[in-house]
């Protein structure tokens, strides 16, 4: 079964732990957990697992660059 927000889905919005919003940043994990609880990047927990939608992180980049 998979869904629309899964990981391993190619047209998933939805990033599920520091490793895979690092990964997509092209940031370190360590990077990525310290601008997410530092409230820098729009980043929201599931359970006990920072998580993030691409869309989200895109327009947070369109603003920072435009700034």
């Amino acid at each position: 079964m998979t869904h629309a927000n899964d990981n391993n889905s190619a047209s998933g919005d939805l990033l599920l732990g520091a490793d895979k919003i690092a990964a997509w940043l092209g940031i370190t994990r360590r990077q990525a957990y310290r601008l997410a609880y530092g409230g820098q990047l729009p980043t929201f927990k599931l359970g006990g697992t920072v998580a993030a939608r691409k869309s989200s992180l895109s327009a947070w980049l369109a603003a920072r660059e435009a700034a």
